[in-house]
């Protein structure tokens, strides 16, 4: 009786109450079915479960909260323990970097103080880093392997995989290639990864590291199957599978990748891919190409491809505490940019887009899956995130195939007008037609489409960046687009009423943009258009009442690094069902201004390039963004009957030249150079040659000090100011925090980076609280007064080394207009305490 007593005391004060099992679970099944149910539900279950009856509906209350707090506790734990795993995979894959990037600037020190020394002998410099295998020649790193003939045998293909293994190691982890951080790309625990680019190395080779939440096991079978993820990829055929005696498997593969633009050929691939288990238990993929001159088996060239070579590249899949992999990327190309006009020859000689369009592709899609797996939820228009995906897949396959052509894909080309400026094919292959053949109309009619018919061209563009350009014609499609062609184009695949819902749309002038689905670091995103101010179309019979275009977009960021940038459409029935037909068309511009590898977005100035060719100077090929160029490519397709083929034909030449003069209207209005732009389309300033900022230098400090700074050597300026014995560096009047733009080697030394690295040092990161209360608070009084003299003092390279300095000047740099360009310090007499 005490014991009752005393918990029907407990009940009525609201205090603790000891459930029995049998009620914890009466109220657990409760919890599963209905975390918060009201207080209907709650006496429901009283009433149905009697042992409850001795416990008030308010303790029953309490019981739920306190369960939803617990259940909220343990997800937020989860969610920590899951954070602090991955920062301790990202400090872990930090650290290591860190090392190899020590190595990396030992080894520049060496060389640079090496060309100091004997700059007579820099064209026969030849020194071994015995660390990674790697040997350095006029600044230029090459691997050292020579392959000598080898047979077709297995233990001929075995030995060119263990020197691929090897030398891919050596990239991944090694400083076999210099790598440089890739421009925009901030390592950190939200990034994508860590994201390099190389400098001065045979073909173009882009390098990362990240963390995926997939096993190693999955992510190398994501991995070697490129079409899937690669959207360049055409085709990878497995021509014939070897196994090693240490559990490895080498593939012979022959890979065609398709062109990105209608100027130049696509290129194909043969090669040997080798995947193997290291002794720590990583599992390595890795892959180069097979030549002639290794006297392996071989492949006949391919008509409108060019044979191009993978040099050794590969993936290194480490497994990660906790679950996920921690993952390397190497791709290391020689694309052949030869067999491409000049013009477009720096798209084939770009790290950058290689590492935009490839290896940073590779990463983005392992998140993506992996998020798939954790958030297996249904999203935009009731689609699952891999359908998406698929959608996505299927358009960029599609405006691929368009934009080449392939005649075993059933294209062919139709006679010319005259004018070479529009390309028409027509394919009216079996395979092709499958995607529109007898689809039936809302009003009983048949849509017998039996051809498609593309109309393609390519055009330069100057002085306008991509993702500018491509956000105005996503926004304002009535400025290009001709309703008359939307209509035809959805009349071929119209099967029903509408039937989407329509969730909080996007208005711009013509349309109505339905938000579908953002991929991974809102890199892409994918909407519905429904077009509007149609309404005298649907007084034709064949004509559709509401047209649908499913359309995706990408590079339209003008923040991030500029890069390929993408807005592909494909008309789509009501009904939206997974198998509807999808004949894409669209846009594709892509920058050619990538010959300034590893330099800073505001183009830092590349002295040392400028004094190893001579008159040539790094502002010949740095420019300024706002001079940028870029090539467009522009594809549609319409499905067609054939006997009206002369017609949509003529209808479909006439309609891309009036895209292409509308595209070149639209880039002229948003060129700096036409006009001062508005909003936040200004451009950043252009960046003076290198000889032009040492004049300045050396005229402003006459004018503001008196005395000369450079003594001309065979008056070059430019090569007294890169061998002046202080440390001198330029800070930005543009940026806030101020920043560097440029350093000569002394103050490259003092800083301990390079001019690549530059532009992410800013004033106040090198100084002490003294040095940051006598220059980054007295900028006033510089630009005043014009100079200003400090006594010595100490301050901090990028490595975290203080440097004591003996004296300091900083003084205006004018240009030729006599306005302000930048302010130039140098340190006297420093040296590392």
């Amino acid at each position: 009786m005490g014991g009752g007593s005393n918990s029907s005391h407990n009940i009525d004060n609201g205090k603790y109450v000891r459930y029995t099992p049998e009620q914890v679970e009466a109220l657990e099944r409760l919890y599963n079915d209905c975390p918060k149910p009201s207080s209907m539900r709650r006496q429901q279950l009283i009433r149905e479960c009697p042992i409850l009856s001795n416990i008030e509906p308010k303790q029953i209350k309490v019981w739920f909260q306190n369960r939803r707090c617990r259940e909220k506790q343990r997800k937020e734990a989860s969610r920590l323990q899951a954070v602090n795993r991955k920062l301790t995979a990202m400090n872990k894959l930090l650290m290591e970097e860190n090392d190899r990037l020590q190595k990396q600037v030992s080894h520049l020190v060496y060389e640079n103080s090496y060309f100091r020394q004997h700059p007579q002998n820099q064209g026969n410099l030849a020194t071994t880093d015995t660390s990674c295998e790697s040997v350095v020649t006029s600044g230029q790193h090459h691997l050292t392997p020579q392959h000598q003939p080898r047979d077709a045998s297995p233990a001929g293909l075995l030995s060119i995989a263990d020197e691929t293994l090897t030398e891919f190691i050596s990239k991944a982890t090694g400083t076999a290639v210099e790598w440089v951080q890739m421009p925009g790309m901030k390592p950190g625990p939200d990034s994508i990864g860590i994201v390099a680019i190389s400098h001065g190395c045979t073909g173009i080779a882009a390098r990362a590291c990240g963390l995926v939440g997939l096993d190693p096991t999955r992510v190398a079978e994501i991995l070697k199957d490129k079409p899937s993820w690669l959207r360049d990829c055409r085709s990878l055929d497995i021509v014939n599978v070897l196994s090693t005696a240490n559990g490895g498997t080498l593939e012979l593969i022959y890979m065609q990748l398709y062109a990105p633009t209608t100027l130049a050929p696509a290129r194909d691939f043969w090669m040997l891919r080798y995947t193997s288990v290291m002794e720590d238990g990583s599992l390595v993929i890795c892959e180069r190409s097979l030549n002639n001159t290794q006297n392996g088996p071989s492949m006949p060239p391919s008509p409108h491809f060019v044979r191009a070579e993978i040099l050794p590249s590969g993936y290194l899949i480490r497994p990660c505490e906790g679950g996920g992999s921690i993952l390397h990327i190497v791709d290391h190309l020689d694309l052949e940019p030869w067999s491409v006009p000049e013009v477009l020859r720096s798209l084939y000689e770009s790290s950058t887009l290689l590492a935009q369009r490839t290896t940073m592709a590779a990463l983005r899609y392992l998140r993506q899956i992996s998020q798939e797996i954790s958030q297996p939820n249904v999203s935009g228009w009731g689609r699952r995130p891999a359908a998406l995906r698929a959608l996505s897949q299927r358009l960029s396959k599609g405006f691929n195939e368009a934009v080449n052509g392939f005649s075993d894909e059933g294209w062919s080309m139709l006679e010319s007008d005259g004018i070479d400026d529009v390309t028409l094919l027509v394919n009216s292959s079996p395979t092709k037609m499958m995607m529109t053949s007898s689809l039936p109309f809302s009003n009983g009619f048949t849509s017998m489409p039996s051809a498609v018919l593309c109309a393609k061209a390519s055009m330069l563009l100057q002085n306008v960046p991509p993702s500018i350009l491509l956000r105005f014609l996503r926004e304002h499609r009535q400025e290009w687009a001709d309703n008359s062609i939307d209509a035809y184009s959805a009349a071929a695949i119209k099967a029903g009423p509408c039937s989407l819902p329509i969730p909080r749309p996007g208005s711009f002038g013509g349309q109505v943009i339905l938000p579908l689905a953002h991929t991974i670091e809102n890199e892409e995103f994918m909407e519905v258009i429904k077009l509007e101010s149609l309404g005298h179309y649907q007084e034709d019979m064949m004509m559709p009442a509401d047209i649908f275009l499913l359309q995706m977009c990408s590079g339209v960021d003008e923040n991030a690094v500029e890069s390929c940038a993408e807005l592909i459409f494909a008309p789509i029935d009501a009904s939206f069902s997974d198998d509807a037909p999808i004949i894409p068309s669209g846009f594709r511009i892509i920058p050619l201004d990538s010959k300034s590898e590893g330099l800073s977005p505001n183009r830092t100035l590349d002295l040392a390039s400028a004094l190893d060719i001579g008159s040539r100077t790094a502002g010949d090929s740095c420019g300024s963004r706002g001079n940028t160029k870029s090539v467009m490519t522009i594809a549609f397709q319409l499905a067609f009957e054939m006997h009206m083929q002369e017609n949509v034909a003529s209808m479909a030449r006439q309609y891309v030249r009036s895209v292409i003069a509308s595209v070149q209207r639209v880039a002229l209005a948003l060129s700096p150079s036409s006009h001062q732009l508005s909003g936040g389309l200004r451009p950043p300033p252009a960046s003076p040659e290198a000889h032009t900022l040492a004049r300045w230098i050396s005229h402003s400090y006459r004018c503001y000090l008196g005395v000369e700074l450079l003594k001309p050597n065979g008056n070059d300026l430019l090569k007294s100011l890169w061998h002046h014995p202080d440390a001198l560096m330029c800070c930005s009047l543009k940026a806030l925090p101020p920043v560097f733009t440029f350093a000569n080697q002394a103050g490259l030394d003092m800083l301990e980076t390079t001019l690549v690295a530059l532009q992410d040092i800013t004033l106040e990161k090198i100084f002490d609280n003294n040095g940051k209360k006598t220059f980054c608070s007295d900028f006033p009084q510089i630009m005043q007064q014009g100079f200003m003299c400090t006594d010595g003092g100490i301050c901090m390279s990028s490595m975290g080394r203080a440097v004591t300095y003996e004296k300091a000047v900083a003084w205006k740099v004018l240009n030729d207009d006599e306005d302000p360009h930048c302010i130039c310090f140098m340190f006297l007499n420093w040296s590392f305490i």
